[in-house]
């Protein structure tokens, strides 16, 4: 998942607090200068660290609320500068001086979001909710400000170079989505709606931090969690001795409604008990309960999209990104769900077989699917996650697996760097190199779960890429492994492993980036395109010359074997329809909230949900979407509402682009190249559809992705 952050977004939100009530600003008046009291203020300075990154050891909570003040103050000053400049709108003093305005405030926001979403504390929460509102009423002033929209409209593209050209689109279009052309009247509506949905979108992320943290379930008795190895018991035992609850045994939960730990568990009612408390996590009617905010978002989102002129707020939301309407979104679901569905049938028939050849006397629940589906898959092809596992460690997995595979295909090179300090002793920082030797990037990487941290894995930018800026990426990886116990290895299923390549993917998307201005780099591009680098790294985790490299067993250091390789291989398809079904099965659930057109469509959260699953064909029990909508925070409380489908889209893309290199030799440094080129380096300065087409020689195909789930031959 790349963590949707756009630096424009950043840069406008970035305005939003003490703009509230400040004067215009007159165009000969000097913008405001920093209070001595925020001279030792981190943010206040570019930092003096290899690319500006982040300067974490100097970095404190009461360092974020005075940089904001001012950062606000300050681009607010600039935006008014520039919106009343008297000289005639051009290039340079309307939109090269938006991309360069909001500088403190775009430093103090970028580290803030990555620390509320990787490493928070109730201080930085209690901010969270309070700039909330602040930041989308800056927003606004800049999207809303009437002079500055006719002088960006005013610019003509003629003379300009390709990106320039691009760059001026861009801010048109975000200008009219944003409401720009609006009335006064429907301007000053739109204003408290933007800020109503800013406060209820932290509401729910902080809510649910909380539900998931406080959803983890207890054990008392060992013999409960049979199956877990004794490393997974013993990380267990040390979780509860840090929860308070010593001699106990923790099984925390993860972002997803199933559990990794219910492949394992031997115990039915150890699994029922996990996945029941994955289940109504955020829905127990306490001060976590994330129902009623939803109900409120999705109201306001309506609200948005029709003062803005749209039927639906899934209308307004698609207009720049590659699928543009709902509908395209919706068809290209429909055609993979039926086929995924049928699937999934027959796969319950399977477990449901096992089940009663076993004389197991019930029929199968969510909770019992990846317990037996792993014992179908032992059976169908000899395959067990535990013979798999000491062959994944983790670290190998990255140096030996991830970094070589970059190495080989695009000449990368990577350093342990331990000099540069870090946001949690967890974090590990790696710096970059490209083919010719020269450094390109900063990495940061965060494997374990924590209290402190969301669930799920993404990337982020602490800074972005920029010939504008004069800066290089700094770019963070974080996941949520479970830590294992001290002085033992962290081994993880091969599932995790394509998360760690996937991660990377947007990883390196960033790294590649080479445009001029920062609102096109690197990863700021649609939601369903900033997928497909991710998902063709994935690939890279079963090539046979990338394996044979890192899938070593953590003990006796021998490579995996060959028939165990094959067996991974024969079982790529495996369970697919279950997969997709719990993915598809979300996707349409996130549309269906956001493509209601009438505010009385809306009923309470859980029949709301009942109600599209079975609409969209979804009645399988066993299979339940990837999240409920409780806890469905890609939608909620991130970047993604309306946008869930785009895994599905940029998998299209990927899985088409997967077959063009496998046909034209692989991992070649030529094929990384050519990939670099036109996909990688192009960040949001081209349109993505032609930057495919330059790279396959063809519009999309939706049959490799078919083919690749085992739904076609």
């Amino acid at each position: 998942m790349k963590n949707i952050s756009s630096v424009l977004l950043i840069s406008a939100l970035a305005f939003n607090q003490s703009c509230t009530t400040m004067k215009p600003t007159d165009t000969q008046q000097e913008l405001p200068a920093p209070d001595p009291s925020l001279s030792s203020n981190p943010f206040m300075k570019k930092s003096k660290l290899q690319y500006e990154a982040p300067e974490f050891d100097k970095i404190k909570n009461e360092h974020f609320k005075p940089a904001f003040d001012f950062g606000l103050k300050q681009h607010a000053a600039e935006i008014e500068k520039i919106a009343n400049n008297p000289a005639s709108p051009t290039f340079e003093n309307t939109i090269v001086a938006l991309e360069k305005s909001g500088e403190v405030l775009r430093r103090t926001q970028i580290v803030f979001s990555n620390l509320t979403s990787a490493n928070t504390n109730p201080t930085l929460q209690a901010l969270d909710e309070e700039y909330a509102p602040i930041f989308a009423a800056h927003s606004d002033k800049m999207y809303l400000n009437e002079n500055l929209y006719k002088r960006i409209k005013s610019i003509k593209e003629d003379g300009l170079d390709p990106e320039s050209k691009r760059l001026v689109q861009f801010y048109k279009q975000n200008f009219e989505i944003a409401g720009a052309s609006l009335s006064a009247a429907d301007k000053e509506k739109l204003k408290q709606y933007n800020q109503e949905l800013a406060s209820l979108s932290t509401q729910y992320a902080n809510k649910l931090l909380e539900a998931r943290k406080q959803g983890g379930v207890f054990f008392s008795d060992a013999k409960e969690l049979d199956g877990l190895s004794a490393d997974e018991i013993a990380a267990a035992a040390a979780d509860a001795k840090t929860a308070g609850q010593p001699g106990k045994y923790l099984l925390a939960l993860q972002n997803t409604t199933q559990q990794p730990l219910l492949q394992n568990l031997k115990n039915r009612a150890t699994r029922e008990k996990l996945f029941k408390a994955s289940w109504t996590r955020a829905e127990k009617g306490d001060a976590n309960d994330t129902r009623e905010t939803i109900e409120k978002l999705a109201k306001l989102r309506l609200k948005k999209a029709q003062i803005l002129g749209k039927k639906n707020f899934a209308e307004w939301k698609l207009q720049d990104q590659m699928a543009k309407t709902p509908e395209a979104a919706t068809k290209l679901m429909n055609q993979v769900a039926t086929p995924a569905v049928e699937t999934a049938r027959r796969e319950a028939k399977d477990i449901q077989d096992l089940i009663d050849q076993q004389k197991g006397g019930f029929k199968v629940e969510p909770w019992d699917w990846n317990f037996y589906a792993e014992q179908v898959r032992k059976a169908k092809f000899d395959l067990d996650e535990s013979e798999i596992k000491p062959y994944f460690e983790i670290t190998t997995v990255l140096e030996k697996g991830v970094f070589f595979a970059a190495e080989k295909f695009y000449g990368l090179t990577f350093k342990k760097r331990t000099d540069l300090p870090v946001y949690h002793p967890d974090v590990v920082t790696y710096e970059v190199f490209d083919h010719d030797g020269k450094s390109i990037a900063i990495y940061y990487l965060d494997f374990y779960t924590r209290d402190s941290k969301n669930g799920g894995a993404w990337m982020s930018n602490f800074v972005e890429q920029s010939y504008l800026m004069g800066t290089k990426p700094v770019i963070v990886n974080c996941y949520n492994y479970q830590k294992p116990a001290p002085g033992k290895s962290s081994l993880i299923s091969f599932d995790d492993v394509s998360t760690i390549f996937h991660e990377f993917g947007h990883s390196i998307h960033g790294m590649f980036a080479s445009q001029k201005y920062p609102s096109l780099s690197g990863t700021n591009v649609p939601r369903d395109f900033v997928e497909f680098p991710s998902q063709i790294n994935e690939h890279w985790a079963l090539d046979p010359a990338v394996l044979k490299n890192y899938a070593v067993h953590y003990e006796t250091k021998q490579p995996i074997p060959q028939a165990l390789v094959e067996k991974i291989k024969k079982a790529a398809t495996f369970n697919q329809g279950y997969m997709t079904t719990e993915l598809i099965s979300a996707a349409e659930l996130d549309m269906d909230w956001h493509t209601v057109s009438d505010d009385k469509q809306f009923i309470p959260v859980l029949d709301f949900e009942k109600q599209s699953l079975a609409n969209h064909g979804f009645n399988l029990a066993t299979v339940p979407p990837r999240y409920h909508t409780p806890y469905f925070a890609h939608i909620w409380g991130g970047g993604y509402s309306a946008g869930y489908y785009a895994y599905l889209w940029s998998e299209t893309l990927d899985n088409d682009a997967w077959e063009w290199i496998k046909n034209n030799g692989g991992l070649t440094r030529e094929n990384g190249d050519r990939f670099r080129k036109h996909i990688l380096s192009v960040g949001n300065s081209v349109d993505l559809n032609q930057a495919f087409r330059d790279f396959t020689g063809h519009d999309p195909d939706i049959k490799p992705l078919l083919r690749s789930r085992g739904f076609i031959k």
